[in-house]
């Protein structure tokens, strides 16, 4: 499965590094595949593991915040490993398909 999802955390300001630090650590500490960019992070691996990151990520951030928002997209797939990088390279293979 692949998630992305982002946290953010409310009453702290416009600016919260402090707040999401630990939760960055937790996702680099999972050992599972990730990519961050600006607006989502995203992990994959089994239901469990993923969602256990997300969980612990969640708490690491109300931990230092008042209220926590999040956002969250699965992408539910069995039996097809490696989407992370796999559904870029099937969307541009057909775009080379089709001559674009």
């Amino acid at each position: 499965m692949l998630i992305a999802f982002t946290l953010t955390p409310v009453g702290v300001g416009e600016s919260f590094p402090d707040e999401i630090a630990d939760a960055v650590r937790i996702i680099r500490e999972s050992g599972l595949p990730y990519r961050s960019d600006s607006m989502y992070t995203m992990i994959e691996g089994e239901w469990d593991e993923v969602m256990d990151v997300v969980r612990r990520a969640t708490e690491a951030v109300a931990a230092r915040a008042p209220r926590v928002q999040l956002v969250l997209k699965a992408d539910l797939w069995p039996g097809r490993p490696g989407l992370l990088d796999g559904k870029i390279s099937m969307f541009e293979q057909h775009m080379a398909d089709r001559g674009r």
